[in-house]
């Protein structure tokens, strides 16, 4: 089995910084692309950060200059680095990846993790 495990979500005063976390765990063979995306209720869920193996990144207009997504690949494990937090970022934020199963080389699954919940109020 293999799973995403989030976790660094909680309550900001706009303005304020978070820092979330994914750990993969399982068999895993490699670990491909990773991302963060963000949910809100009635919404779709969107893309908020993307990065590959190599670390190029991706960013949401919104949240560009203000985020940063890094990875560190021996921990097969990405942060989410929210710095001038607005109410607008308030939402679920799940983190996904492409891993490679030991069990099934060649082969890439979609995983995600269960969300943790960000909310930015005074």
């Amino acid at each position: 089995q293999v799973q995403l495990v989030e976790s660094g979500g909680g309550l900001v005063q706009p303005g304020g910084s978070l820092r979330l976390s994914c750990a993969a765990s399982g068999n895993i063979f490699s670990v491909n692309t990773m991302g963060w995306y963000r949910q809100t209720p009635g919404k779709e869920r969107e893309l908020v950060a993307g990065i590959t193996t190599t670390g190029t990144t991706n960013y949401a207009d919104s949240v560009k200059g203000r985020f940063t997504i890094s990875r560190d690949n021996a921990k097969k494990t990405s942060y989410l680095q929210m710095n001038s937090l607005k109410p607008e970022d308030t939402a679920v934020y799940y983190c996904n990846a492409r891993i490679m199963r030991l069990e099934f080389l060649g082969t890439y699954l979609e995983i995600w993790g269960q969300g943790t919940l960000v909310t930015v109020s005074s």
